[in-house]
């Protein structure tokens, strides 16, 4: 005989396991991400492709999930990035950095983001706007390259070498990126000013200064980074902006317990 708590209990672990189901399909998207196909997917959290489709039609539904008309692949969908960046914005290098990069921002009148190290690379996480008229668009979740970034070659510079190590490897075979003896002179010069400015390097027409963020025991806890259009911002390690940011920096590394290490 079945008892009423056993009949009121079995939809409710029905409940569970389907939100375990999604669950683990929303990791294997994250996991394979920017795309990926239904078969790979499939493959990647071991379960029937019939299965996965199910549960994806839904993902879609809520906005967890999206499909690509042109290649059929699926990947995270808005509502998933903004869970992911609610998860990120607990994190103290944010909550300490965005009153100080508005007011970077307000100083210098050119657009300043905050950018952590993800899963795939250097990710933007805040960005304060430029007050003018015309203003460059970073975009918040956006992946920037290690190698062809001002943003990146800070990462690549204090990260361990075992985090930055594959993603770095990958831009040098493609060629996208300076050479291991440029890459050593940039490191050195990067360390030993606390700075890092390019010019048109990611972008023609758009300069870049990038400054790390320290928590405590000399961690890189993120990168800022002041972007600017060429002819009117002066990306280099000596002018006022520059000085700007390395002060900003400075400050937020300070409330976080970091240094630069010696």
């Amino acid at each position: 005989m079945t008892s009423e708590n056993d009949s009121t209990s079995a939809p409710r672990r029905q409940k569970v396991q389907a939100a375990e189901v999604g669950t683990d399909i929303l990791k294997g998207l994250a996991e394979l991400a920017p795309a990926t196909s239904l078969s790979k997917l499939a493959e990647h959290v071991g379960m029937p492709a019939s299965k996965v489709h199910r549960y994806l039609q839904a993902l879609i539904a809520s906005g967890f999930a999206e499909q690509d008309a042109t290649t059929n692949h699926y990947g995270l969908g808005r509502e998933a990035l903004l869970v992911g960046l609610a998860a990120i914005g607990r994190l103290d290098v944010v909550k300490v950095s965005m009153p100080h990069l508005v007011e970077l921002r307000d100083a210098l009148n050119e657009t300043c983001f905050l950018a952590v190290w993800g899963n795939k690379g250097p990710t933007v996480v805040h960005v304060e706007q430029a007050l003018r008229a015309v203003t460059l668009v970073t975009q918040v979740g956006s992946v920037l390259p290690l190698l062809g970034s001002s943003t990146g070659l800070v990462f690549n510079t204090f990260l361990p070498e075992a985090e930055t190590a594959p993603l770095r490897d990958e831009e040098l075979a493609a060629g996208l990126a300076p050479s291991a003896a440029e890459l050593q002179e940039q490191m050195a010069k990067i360390r030993a000013t606390g700075l890092h400015p390019v010019q048109g390097l990611l972008m023609p027409g758009v300069n870049a200064v990038s400054a790390p963020l320290f928590a405590t025991g000399h961690k890189l806890a993120g990168v800022i980074t002041v972007v600017g259009a060429a002819s009117a911002f002066r990306a280099d390690t000596q002018g006022s902006a520059a000085e700007r940011l390395h002060q900003t920096a400075l400050a937020i590394s300070e409330r976080m317990g970091g240094k630069m290490p010696d």
